[in-house]
């Protein structure tokens, strides 16, 4: 599978790491981002490696910080691109079975080494289903394709755009 990676400051020990697992398991992984910097902004490596997963260049990606959170969020403003947190393999698959998720934020000061490599094998290892996940996706899909209405019904903005 062709898998992207990208960490901040806060993600590359744990990148380092998944870096060799994936390379051992015969993945084709590619990284994006800049190298590290104390200074360096999640959003922006965010962006990068969302717009990859967003244009096909990978089917998956994995961005690793200190807690996932911040990555998450950024990438999920890119349109094609469905990001998560996650901190154990049952979530690991189920986001993916479900929900169809293209890019893992994990959080190196949330979960050890080991557990990342579990957790990145159950999410490359989940193929997303169909039925009642299907349709729910749809609806997903449908929430990022038209102007949101805000509280006061005025239009607001599309995400991704």
């Amino acid at each position: 599978m062709k898998v992207g990676i990208a960490a901040d400051h806060a993600g590359q020990l744990l990148k380092a790491s998944l870096l060799a697992h994936l390379r051992a398991k015969g993945h084709e992984v590619r990284e994006y981002g800049p190298p590290p910097d104390p200074d360096d902004d999640y959003p922006l490596i965010a962006r990068v490696l969302g717009e990859a997963v967003a244009r096909g260049e990978v089917e998956r990606a994995i961005f690793c910080c200190g807690s996932g959170i911040g990555p998450a969020v950024a990438a999920n403003k890119i349109a094609g691109v469905r990001a998560a947190v996650v901190e154990n393999e049952w979530s690991a698959r189920d986001a993916v079975e479900h929900v169809d998720v293209n890019l893992l934020t994990l959080g190196e000061r949330v979960i050890g080494g080991e557990l990342a490599k579990s957790i990145v094998d159950a999410y490359l290892g989940a193929r997303v289903q169909g039925g009642r996940h299907e349709r729910r996706r749809k609806q997903i899909e449908a929430m990022e394709a038209r102007p949101m209405t805000t509280a006061d019904g005025t239009q607001g903005v599309r995400r991704g755009v």
